[in-house]
């Protein structure tokens, strides 16, 4: 139960929902778009999120694409994680969204609703990272399409009004070799300690990682120090290491020294499945 009322809004349209949030917002009520829901519920119940309206977008039809469109794979932001495994267009994210909470969870978890938590972890972004894919928004300025390495720092970065509506990712990086795991304290409960996904592309590996520091990231140094061959396996790790942003997580679930020493070990997971693939 939440411990406050809103008014409900169930949109068909993009228009529609960029109208209702101008109007409530206008009105003082701090509407909130949903897809899944699941965030407002869990967080809401311990006062962390608040709303007096909650706009709905996941009938919206262009958010609940999950198709092949010419060279790009299109997917919208009210696809559940449990679709995504089911239908598998991008096995990469598939595998990360597979192990992203419970299967209870994830049947009602979207992929925009995982973008765009409050939560640090946010899985579901690190293939998009990976593939420079292109993100669709729309709010009171209309319609863009923004690479995700440019309006993802650290999170979406969204202007009042504006939602994720749909990410495109070319063909070519949905098809390439992969590795991805997710490392818990416990090997299947609770929260994770890092999350790692790789793939290789154009003979190059390029890496993303979640709970290592308080946002998922892609680092252009990482991934300099790994494919640096000249070097042996052990010095690009330490490299690579070297090169991590300095907000290293240090909390219950692992400390820092803890999550640095699983990270080593997880990048030599890497090298060694797609060094050679």
């Amino acid at each position: 139960m939440l411990p406050f009322d809103f008014d409900y809004y169930k949109p068909s349209s993009l228009q529609e929902a960029v109208n209702l949030y101008q109007y409530l917002n206008r009105q003082g009520k701090k509407p909130m778009f949903i897809s899944g829901g699941t965030e407002l519920i869990t967080l809401g119940r311990i006062n962390l999120v608040y709303t007096e309206a909650v706009i709905d977008v996941k009938e919206i039809a262009e958010s609940k694409a999950m198709q092949f469109s010419g060279e790009y794979l299109v997917l919208g932001s009210s696809v559940t994680l449990t679709e995504l495994s089911e239908e598998n267009p991008f096995p990469l994210l598939s595998k990360t969204a597979s192990e992203i909470a419970d299967h209870t969870a994830r049947v009602k978890i979207t992929l925009g609703g995982n973008i765009c938590a409050q939560i640090f972890y946010r899985e579901a972004v690190l293939p998009f990272l990976l593939s420079d894919s292109q993100v669709v928004t729309v709010g009171p300025e209309g319609t863009r399409v923004t690479p995700i390495n440019e309006i993802f720092r650290e999170r979406l970065q969204l202007s009042s009004g504006e939602f994720l509506v749909q990410i495109a990712t070319e063909k070519r990086f949905t098809e390439a070799p992969f590795f991805t795991f997710k490392r818990r304290q416990q090997w299947d409960t609770g929260y994770p300690l890092i999350t790692i996904a790789a793939l290789k592309i154009d003979n190059e590996i390029r890496v993303a990682l979640s709970g290592l520091c308080p946002f998922p990231f892609r680092s252009q140094g990482v991934e300099a120090a790994l494919n640096n061959k000249e070097m042996p396996e052990s010095e690009r790790i330490e490299r690579a290491l070297a090169s991590l942003p300095e907000r290293i997580l240090d909390d219950v679930e692992g400390s820092a020294n803890y999550r640095l020493f699983v990270l080593r070990n997880l990048l030599l997971d890497v090298l060694e499945s797609l060094d050679k693939a």
